[in-house]
């Protein structure tokens, strides 16, 4: 069977050149005589892979040597809790915008956690087809950090500019759009993503944090959960997330190889730039999103008829194009078009929705 383009929100696509790499040294890694799978996190071998993965991640990113880079576990909702149990120390309260499901969760378990935190922006009143305004005015002055969600994967979201929070550190959960152009990491105190839709296969979360940051968690904080604790241990405190990692330096490698974050950004653009002129150029589908917060990770749309709805995803598959369907609180459909979406992908889908719009008429 001939690999199919994947739009799924993740875990998604991989670069076919890092799947190539990676089945190429399965059995053996640069002569081992075993798998990245298989050896020990503290051996040699390995201990070179994630100090590779972290200076192509930094060199990638431009990320400055005043900051840390962390490779986790449990996934970036697992960091919902330790964003405030490693930062909310400083003042004991914090801010939140509500721009998505994932940054709802995010505020909701800071609540649960006892915090005094509040939200001081939301778009939930129009089903979050907008990023929210922020200005500096909006936010508290003791607030230890202010947290956003920086692409919504589940509204087709994102930020078109960083809010400036001033001398308040910047807390953004870049899960669905890390790596896919460049960003200015010293205008954020914290940036952490899961790695399953642009970076590596589930398993790996990556926390970058400023340093002057560290060393203000709860007394309660639970080891696996103190930044502190994991910087001090090079991301070893326990077992990291092995092969997750080594995957991760590869797609940092191809991705330098390419160009760098420039380059991978003109690709973004060239592909979401081709999907929304045809969106805005036909009045069969509808994209719910605002112009100005359009994400070019995920791009959403609907035709208005449940009925249409729930064909599309099933008929686009039977022609190589899958998981297309949208989140299940929302409907419609969800085309996710991250770094490994090659361009060839987003015409066939335009193509695919064409003819669809002309053997479906509305009613």
């Amino acid at each position: 069977m001939s690999r199919v383009f994947n739009f799924s929100a993740g875990p998604s696509m991989l670069p076919v050149p890092v799947l190539e790499t990676a089945a190429s040294e399965m059995l053996d890694y640069k002569g081992s005589g075993m798998s990245v799978m298989e050896m020990s996190h503290r051996s040699p071998v390995y201990d070179a892979i994630i100090k590779e993965a972290e200076a192509s991640l930094r060199k990638l990113m431009n990320i400055p040597d005043n900051y840390k880079v962390l490779f986790l576990q449990g996934g970036a909702s697992i960091q919902f809790a330790a964003i405030p149990l490693n930062l909310i120390g400083k003042t004991g309260k914090a801010d939140y915008v509500i721009s998505g499901q994932f940054s709802g969760k995010a505020f909701k378990e800071a609540q649960k956690l006892g915090f005094d935190v509040k939200s001081i922006a939301s778009s939930k009143d129009t089903n979050f087809d907008r990023i929210p305004v922020i200005t500096k005015d909006m936010i508290s002055p003791d607030a230890s950090y202010v947290h956003i969600c920086f692409n919504n994967t589940i509204y087709g979201t994102k930020y078109n500019y960083i809010p400036d929070t001033g001398n308040i550190p910047l807390v953004a959960d870049m899960s669905s759009c890390i790596i896919s152009e460049p960003v200015d990491v010293t205008k954020f105190g914290v940036i952490y993503a899961g790695a399953q839709k642009n970076m590596a296969p589930a398993g790996v979360t990556i926390v970058i944090v400023r340093e002057d940051l560290l060393g203000y968690a709860k007394e309660n904080t639970p080891s696996m959960l103190d930044w502190k604790l994991m910087a001090d241990n090079g991301s070893m405190y326990n077992t990291p997330p092995c092969y997750s990692i080594y995957i991760a330096k590869l797609v940092y490698e191809w991705i330098l190889g390419l160009g760098g974050l420039e380059k991978m950004q003109e690709i973004n653009i060239k592909k979401a730039k081709y999907l929304y002129d045809y969106l805005d150029s036909q009045d069969y589908y509808i994209a719910p999103v605002k112009k100005d917060s359009r994400s070019l990770m995920n791009v959403t749309f609907v035709t208005g008829i449940e009925e249409l709805d729930k064909k599309f995803p099933a008929e686009a598959e039977k022609v190589g194009l899958v998981n297309l369907k949208g989140h299940r609180s929302v409907g419609g459909m969800r085309a996710s078009i991250y770094n490994a979406m090659p361009y060839e992908g987003v015409v066939k889908l335009v193509d695919f929705m064409k003819n669809f719009a002309a053997a479906n008429p509305k009613k």
